[in-house]
C-alpha cells in the first residue's frame, strides 16, 4: 500500500511542476488479433492466468508463475477504434471487470463485448504496456504489489507503477506436434474440433456419459473427462454406455450412445439412445430425447444425403448375414421413419476374422461423393479393420446402390505395434483444410475389445478417384505435426 501512496504522491508532484502525463495508443505494443500472447507483471514477473484451470463464468483471472500454458495464453478480439476483447486461449472466455470498484477481482466471462470487457493498451517504459478498461477507465494492476503465487489480479486509478505494466509477449509460431495415444482407455472415440476446441468422447462402460476438451490435440491426453449426462435410473439404459457421437444438426448437438440394462450384460438389452444439448456447446447441458428403437443394436451414427438424415447403426441381421450394419430414414434427429434397412453384412473373408462382424459405420463426404466407413471382423481379435461402402446410386435405403471395396482400407501394421485399429470417426483441422481420422487400437495382437483400448488420431489424403487414403496406423510415441491452424 505505501508503494502505491508514493506512486500517487509522485503523480501530483508532477502536475504540480507543470509537466503533464499523456495516455497514448500503444506503439510497443502493437498486437495481432488472433495470436496467442503471454502477459507478464513487471513487478512480479509472473503471468496473467485462469486460476485453477476454470473454464466457467465468473472464474478468478491471478498472476502466477509463468508456465505458457492454454491458462495464460490470450488472444486480443478486435472491437474496432482502438479497443479489445482479451481472450482466454484456454476457455474461450474474455476478461470483464464486474463493476468500477477499486480492487475488484478480475474475472472471465462470455463475450458480450461491452464496454466492461474491452481495454485499450497504453505504452509504459521498457515497451510494457497498461490495460485500461473502457467502462470504468481504471488500469489493470497486481493487487498491493504483490508477488506471489495466486494474487489477484484487479484494477486501480491509472499511476503508470510497474503493478499495472505488461509485458507483452507473442508466442511462436513454430508447428505445433502431437503424440500418440491422446487418450489411454479411450475405445470407440468421436471427436470434433467446435469454437477453438477439440471435444472428445469415448466408451465409459458404466452409467456416464463423458466428454473432454482442449484447445490442442496433444491437450487432450492430459484433459479431464467431464460428466455430461448421468444415464442412473434409467429403465433402458443406465449403464454400460458406449460407440458414443455427437452431431451438431439445426443448432444443437445430439449426442448418440448405446446402453443396457446391466454392466455385464453387454449383448442382448443394448439399445440406441439419443440426448439434446440446450444450446451449441457440445458439453451441454443435455436432456434425454428418445429411445432409437426396441431391440439390440449399437454404433449409432447419422448419415446425411441431399437433405434427408438417415440412422446407420449396427444389427443382428440373422441367418448368414449376422452382425450387419443398418440404415434407417430419421424425420428429425431423434425419430425413426420407414422401415430399417440392411446396409451391408460380412460377406469377403477380411470381414470374418476371428468372427464375422461389420458394424460402426461412419459418413465420410468429399467432392459431392457419399461414403461410409465402417470396422469389419471381431474387435477382440487382431484383425480388426476398416472398410469401405461408397454410394454410386441415388437412394441410400436401397443396399444395391451402395457399392463395396474388395480390400480393408485401414488395417494393422506389425511393423508399427497397431493392432486391431477401427471404431473411427472423422475431423477437420481448426482452419478447415486438413481431413483426420480419429480411431482405436490394442498395443499388442493379444490385446482385447475392452477399456484398454487407446484413442489415436493421424491426418489422411485421397486418392484420385475421390477415395480415403488413410495409409498406414502410426506406432505410438512418434512425433506428428499437430492439425493446421492449431
Amino acid at each position: 500500500m505505501r508503494n502505491r501512496i508514493l506512486t500517487a504522491a509522485a503523480t501530483v508532484l508532477l502536475a504540480a511542476v507543470g509537466i503533464v502525463t499523456v495516455t497514448t495508443t500503444a506503439d510497443a505494443a502493437t498486437v495481432q488479433p488472433g495470436t496467442p500472447y503471454v502477459l507478464v507483471n513487471r513487478n512480479s514477473g509472473k503471468a496473467l492466468d485462469v486460476y485453477n484451470l476454470a473454464t466457467g463464468d465468473g472464474a478468478a483471472i491471478n498472476q502466477y508463475t509463468r508456465n505458457d500454458g492454454a491458462w495464460q495464453q490470450w488472444k486480443f478480439l478486435d472491437s474496432g477504434s482502438g479497443w479489445y476483447r482479451v481472450q482466454s486461449v484456454h476457455s474461450g472466455k474474455v476478461l470483464d471487470l464486474p463493476s468500477s470498484t477499486d480492487g475488484i477481482q478480475l474475472v472471465q466471462n462470455a463475450d458480450r463485448n461491452d464496454a466492461r470487457q474491452q481495454f485499450r493498451l497504453a505504452d509504459s517504459a521498457g515497451g510494457h504496456v497498461r490495460l485500461i478498461n473502457r467502462s470504468s477507465g481504471k488500469a489493470l494492476e497486481v493487487w498491493e504489489w504483490s508477488t506471489a503465487d495466486g494474487a489477484r489480479v484487479s484494477q486501480y486509478q491509472d499511476l503508470d507503477g510497474a503493478n499495472q505494466q505488461w509485458q507483452l509477449v507473442a508466442l511462436t509460431t513454430a508447428a505445433r506436434t502431437f503424440t500418440n495415444p491422446i487418450k489411454r482407455g479411450g475405445p470407440d472415440p468421436w471427436l470434433q474440433h467446435h469454437n477453438g476446441y477439440y471435444y472428445l468422447a469415448t466408451t465409459t462402460w458404466n452409467s456416464t456419459v463423458t466428454m473432454r476438451r482442449a484447445t490442442t490435440l496433444a491437450g487432450l491426453a492430459s484433459a479431464a473427462d467431464q460428466v455430461i449426462f448421468n444415464l442412473a435410473g434409467r429403465a433402458n439404459g443406465c449403464c454400460n454406455m458406449w460407440a458414443p457421437e455427437f452431431h451438431l444438426i439445426n443448432g444443437r448437438w445430439y449426442f448418440y450412445y448405446t446402453a443396457g440394462q446391466n454392466v455385464s450384460d453387454y449383448n442382448p438389452t443394448q439399445r440406441l439412445h439419443v440426448l439434446e444439448s440446450a444450446g451449441t456447446d457440445p458439453m451441454g447441458p443435455y436432456t434425454f430425447k428418445a429411445d432409437l428403437g426396441n431391440e439390440w443394436a449399437l454404433d449409432a451414427s447419422v448419415l446425411k444425403v441431399g437433405s434427408n438424415l438417415y440412422l446407420m447403426g449396427t444389427y443382428n441381421a440373422g441367418g448368414s448375414y449376422g452382425q450387419s450394419n443398418f440404415i434407417q430414414r430419421l424425420s428429425n434427429p431423434y425419430t425413426l421413419t420407414g422401415s430399417r434397412v440392411r446396409l451391408s453384412s460380412p460377406t469377403l473373408s477380411w470381414e470374418r476374422q476371428t468372427g464375422a462382424v461389420n458394424e460402426g459405420p461412419e459418413p465420410l463426404y468429399h467432392d459431392g461423393k457419399v461414403m461410409v466407413v465402417y470396422s469389419a471382423s471381431a474387435c477382440w481379435g487382431p484383425d480388426y479393420k476398416l472398410g469401405l461402402l461408397t454410394l454410386t446410386g441415388t437412394d441410400p435405403l436401397n443396399m444395391a446402390h451402395w457399392t463395396k471395396k474388395s480390400t480393408p482400407v485401414f488395417q494393422r501394421s506389425d511393423a508399427n505395434g497397431v493392432f486391431a485399429p477401427g471404431h473411427n470417426g472423422f475431423f477437420k483441422s481448426p482452419d478447415g483444410t486438413e481431413d483426420w481420422i480419429v480411431y482405436h487400437a490394442n498395443d499388442s495382437a493379444g490385446g482385447g475389445c475392452d477399456m484398454n483400448r487407446s484413442t489415436r488420431a493421424q491426418r489422411f489424403t485421397w486418392n484420385s478417384d475421390g477415395t480415403p487414403n488413410f495409409g498406414t496406423p502410426v506406432r505410438l510415441g512418434v512425433t506428428l505435426t499437430a492439425p493446421s491452424g492449431e
